[in-house]
């Protein structure tokens, strides 16, 4: 059961939450995991509530940057009627109230397709709610925490265009990893983040410097899957609103500087039998001592993980995260307590999966994990089969296996959500490949 259904407000109590209210914040999650969303009047919200409202299906057929995709990447039939509104529905038990902002109400949105009034097929938060219900169906609920890196620099989003992106300044200066010195001269910044988000419902278990200038990292307290998701997703937009008030720019960038450590997203993971109630996850101080509906669970991971790698590293930046000698991981490869290893065993009942960066997705990569571990338990998958193998070096690459016929990602996600979102990084990676950079420049401008 969801942390959030404690927070659920019955349609009938719901003008009563909002009678002193004039305004309800409403957002959802598009494709990169960017919450879109809007203003509302309390009246509107109210019928919003009861009815659903429309939404344009753009949303999910444009880029981070609002470009949209080729017809053969957004359904031809979306394309021709320009971009319909599908259905827009409140989940009344995601409330939280924006302590930066007023406390204005904050509702998260689930879309619908109106034809049908079936989940949305290309929803992130859809995908990972059928996940849930293929997962607890199996018998198991799944439990989740995440952690960000990110760096801060004292930049604006006017200063960001007129440098071109280059030459940006850091909050602070060197690295300092697990600093009391460095948070107080930016205080005022790193106690907002804190306790705003506690007050958002976005507790925080650890909230310390990291090793790189300007550079924090936030444990996002443990809970269940889908929770957990609302809230990683929630906490980029948080910490980028309140540093905004201090003339600060968090980035979540998987890697900025190509000689500074990347910045990761890790997720921590653990089920529990429904029937009882009890971790299904049991391991010791060593690899051999693994139970076996764990081993099944890493193993379907690992399986899956060149042809879902998208899903964790979604964009031409994340690769350049995923190198050697920067503690991020470059193979299909698990370890006891290893840092270093695309999964980490955590005794007693947790692994962590250390692949995602900070760019990622949360109800995408949480739903893509799932959705491999439980498929590594339904096949009985054993671990010892699982070759250690590179990751793909790009997002091409990872992205031409994501679509191959039969990949693992199509069996455990389907054809319809992997051909949308393969199709999403082809075009992501065809504006790479157009683009012309600084370091281009400097390398050829003068001497060819």
């Amino acid at each position: 059961m969801s942390d959030s259904s404690n927070m659920a407000v019955k349609p009938s109590d719901l003008a009563s939450q909002l009678k002193n209210d004039t305004r309800v914040k409403v957002s959802g999650c598009d494709i990169d995991g960017i919450a879109r969303g809007k203003i509302m009047s309390t009246e509107k919200f109210l019928k919003a509530a009861e009815e659903g409202f429309g939404f344009c299906n753009v949303t999910f057929g444009w880029d981070m940057h609002d470009k949209t995709y080729d017809p053969n990447v957004f359904p031809n039939k979306a394309r021709e009627t320009a971009y319909p509104d599908i259905l827009a529905r409140p989940d009344l038990s995601t409330l939280r109230r924006v302590p930066w902002d007023d406390n204005v109400p904050h509702f998260l949105l689930d879309f619908y397709t109106p034809d049908t009034n079936e989940p949305y097929p290309f929803c992130p938060r859809a995908l990972l709610k059928r996940v849930i219900k293929h997962c607890e169906k199996a018998g198991y609920m799944p439990f989740c925490g995440m952690e960000y890196e990110f760096f801060s620099f004292q930049e604006t989003p006017e200063t960001l265009a007129s440098k071109q992106g280059q030459d940006l300044k850091p909050l602070t200066p060197g690295m300092f990893g697990y600093s009391l010195l460095r948070p107080t001269l930016n205080q005022s910044y790193f106690n907002s983040i804190y306790t705003s988000c506690l007050s958002y419902r976005i507790p925080i278990e650890g909230f310390h410097t990291e090793t790189g200038p300007g550079v924090y990292e936030a444990a996002l307290a443990y809970t269940d899957a889908l929770e957990m998701a609302d809230r990683a997703h929630l906490f980029k937009t948080a910490a980028k609103q309140i540093g905004m008030q201090y003339g600060i720019m968090p980035s979540f960038m998987a890697k900025p500087h190509s000689n500074l450590p990347g910045c990761s997203g890790h997720i921590h993971f653990s089920l529990k039998s429904i029937s009882t109630k009890k971790s299904v996850f049991e391991m010791k101080e060593t690899e051999d001592s693994i139970n076996k509906v764990c081993r099944q669970f890493i193993a379907g991971i690992l399986t899956a993980l060149p042809s879902l790698l998208p899903l964790f590293a979604p964009t031409v930046n994340s690769y350049k995260r995923l190198v050697e000698n920067y503690w991020a991981p470059t193979t299909t490869s698990y370890g006891l307590q290893n840092r270093t290893s695309a999964i980490r065993l955590i005794p007693p009942s947790r692994i962590e999966f250390r692949v995602p960066g900070a760019d990622v997705n949360p109800y995408l990569a949480i739903a893509g994990c799932l959705a491999a571990g439980v498929w590594g338990i339904e096949n009985e998958l054993d671990l010892n089969d699982v070759p250690v193998q590179r990751l793909p070096g790009d997002l091409k690459e990872a992205t031409s296996k994501m679509l191959e016929e039969g990949s693992v990602a199509r069996k455990v996600l389907g054809d319809e959500f992997i051909e949308h979102f393969g199709g999403t990084r082809v075009a992501e990676w065809k504006e790479w490949c157009g683009a012309v950079t600084a370091w281009e420049r400097l390398r050829y401008m003068e001497t060819v």
